[in-house]
């Protein structure tokens, strides 16, 4: 398939790149600006926040990966920008403040979350319910509260809406495991217009 993906050059996007060409697909950067260093696909230059040049970027794509940080990022320009495109589907790497930890109260609703994380985790929330508004054909991956560079395995727990733990009450993903689960819902659909976790 022909994905575009915006914040290939992140930490879980540059895990996106390699699982997607390991996988044979074909991967194309939407960035701001060029980065200092060639990350081995080719690049298109769009802002994110417009809705023009985004679809310009995205066009002739069979989806769209999203993996950049939501307070840098509009769900409602991107969808927009994907209907102009002609792009109906898109999988987004989503955060873990939107998980439930107990009945009815979600992370961000947590005394818990440092308050350093918190204009990230609205963004994520708003832009989790501008997709579930939306008539676009989405997904998005809610990561473990714990969420870095670590091994794929291949070897982790699928969730819904509630935030999950190990036996010790460790909540956690490695960047590259999340990224074979993401290509794994690219290839093969599970979790259409729904959000779905991950963790160990």
């Amino acid at each position: 398939m022909k994905i575009a993906l915006l914040g290939a050059t992140g930490n879980v996007g540059r895990r996106l790149v390699a699982e997607l060409r390991s996988r044979g697909h074909n991967v194309t950067g939407i960035v701001r600006t060029a980065p200092p260093e060639n990350p081995g696909i080719p690049l298109r230059i769009a802002d994110a926040n417009d809705a023009d040049a985004l679809a310009g970027a995205i066009r002739g794509h069979d989806a769209l990966m999203v993996s950049a940080r939501f307070v840098s990022t509009d769900a409602n320009v991107i969808l927009s920008a994907m209907r102009t495109a002609g792009v109906s589907r898109v999988l987004a790497v989503g955060g873990a403040g939107t998980l439930f930890v107990a009945p009815g109260v979600r992370l961000l609703d947590s005394p818990a979350l440092p308050e350093a994380f918190r204009p990230e985790v609205n963004a994520g929330a708003a832009f989790l319910e501008a997709l579930r508004a939306s008539d676009a054909d989405w997904t998005f991956l809610s990561p473990a509260a714990n969420f870095g560079p670590g091994e794929r395995t291949g070897t982790y727990r699928l969730g819904g809406d509630d935030l999950m733990r190990d036996a010790n009450g460790e909540s956690r993903i490695s960047y590259e495991d999340l990224a074979k689960a993401l290509v794994d819902e690219l290839e093969t659909p599970q979790h259409t217009r729904r959000r779905f976790s991950i963790a160990y």
